[in-house]
């Protein structure tokens, strides 16, 4: 086959992308950023991150050496935020203003006034959208939105935004990272007796996680696997309603909440059983990290999560809100040793096809796109128009 002539090679352009998230804390949002924006840069982009000083995600971005603006939003519509958000773009004369929560739609929506940049929108959550004149005004101003998932996306769709402004690309996974699996003496220190199966979670406790619905499948599994343990990494709300319904399903010994974890990813790596029991779910990027450590998956089939899991191939799948369904799938990966080999297995086969770099080239398709000019219709219908895209809770 013919070479392609080097005068039809288009030229290598770098982009100036602002990456806008500015929500405090450490989730799989702001790993998924900080990810994106050092997988632009080592494509030879630049890639500045925006978001609340002090906080994991400007320091990890530092660390990583990436640039940082500080921004502190007191709300989504601030006008100093907006006024500093404003002179970042023009200062670094960016080609792409991109807002990865909801909270920094807004403030990108109105920063972009007088800014030759772009604004292209990531939306993560499979929440039903918000139908208010703000809602309808920021997301009507980006150039692109991404949804991380078609469940995402349909949700967009029925809110009203127009199907051909959403461009689906997963989150990624770094497959470059090496996780050694936690010690017995660590699962020891978090209440796990040593040599006994371990059920892991990875997950805040609030409520579209339905960590209660994992503490009914730990109590279903124990019925068939009396030595199971369960982890659930993560803080939040709903501690308290899952301690009750362990104490009233008899497995507060088995069950252990140590909280936040730095060590997540080596705690997930020892798991006998990973699982993710959400009832809504946009993704569900811990179980990509499973994928990649090559554990056995059991998971609810919310939201985006059968976008990853292919039951019976990578992971086991069940209904949403069904404890006992869970329990069934945990026990049957223990119970099963070679059913547990063979879906690591294709576990470790399917997060291949997330690698982070496959996220950011789609991502940067997205970028050339919108500064080519091309732009779709805004909503399905006027009366569609009107319950367009929402703002993540804060």
């Amino acid at each position: 086959m013919p070479s392609r002539h080097p005068a039809s090679i288009e030229p290598f352009v770098p982009r100036t992308v602002l990456h806008v998230a500015t929500e405090r804390g450490w989730r799989g949002g702001e790993r998924q950023v900080l990810w994106l924006a050092r997988a632009l840069e080592a494509m030879g982009h630049r890639s500045v991150v925006v978001a609340r000083g002090g906080e994991p995600l400007a320091e990890r971005a530092r660390e990583a050496g990436l640039e940082v603006v500080s921004l502190a939003p007191r709300t989504e519509f601030d006008p100093i935020a907006v006024a500093l958000l404003r002179r970042a773009a023009l200062r670094y004369d960016a080609d792409v203003v991109h807002a990865h929560t909801g909270h920094a739609v807004g403030l990108a929506a109105l920063a972009r006034v007088g800014a030759r940049a772009r604004m292209v929108v990531t939306r993560r959550v499979d929440f039903a959208l918000k139908r208010n004149v703000a809602s309808r005004w920021k997301y009507r101003r980006a150039d692109a939105i991404i949804a991380i998932s078609r469940a995402v996306a349909d949700i967009m769709v029925a809110g009203g935004v127009h199907r051909s402004r959403i461009t689906i690309v997963p989150s990624g996974i770094d497959l470059t990272r090496q996780i050694v699996p936690a010690a017995p003496e660590v699962l020891e220190s978090l209440g796990v007796p040593r040599g006994a199966p371990v059920v892991v979670q990875v997950a805040q406790l609030v409520g579209h996680k339905d960590p209660v619905n994992f503490v009914r499948g730990l109590a279903a599994a124990r019925r068939r696997v009396p030595s199971l343990h369960g982890l659930m990494l993560g803080e939040g709300p709903l501690r308290g309603e899952v301690e009750a319904e362990a104490a009233r399903l008899g497995v507060r010994d088995a069950l252990h909440l140590p909280g936040y974890r730095t060590d997540a990813d080596s705690i997930l790596a020892a798991a006998t059983v990973a699982t993710l029991s959400s009832r809504e779910e946009g993704l569900g990027t811990v179980l990509l990290d499973a994928l990649s450590l090559g554990r056995p998956v059991a998971a609810c089939a919310a939201g985006g999560i059968p976008e990853i899991i292919e039951d019976g191939t990578s992971g086991l799948l069940v209904p949403r809100e069904n404890g006992d369904a869970l329990g069934a799938a945990i026990a049957r990966l223990i119970e099963d040793p070679a059913l547990a080999a063979r879906l690591g297995e294709g576990a470790r086969h399917r997060a291949a096809e997330f690698s982070v770099e496959r996220t950011a080239a789609r991502t940067l398709e997205v970028y050339e796109r919108v500064l080519g000019g091309w732009r779709a219709p805004v909503s399905e219908s006027a009366d569609a128009s009107a319950d367009a895209a929402a703002a993540e809770p804060a």
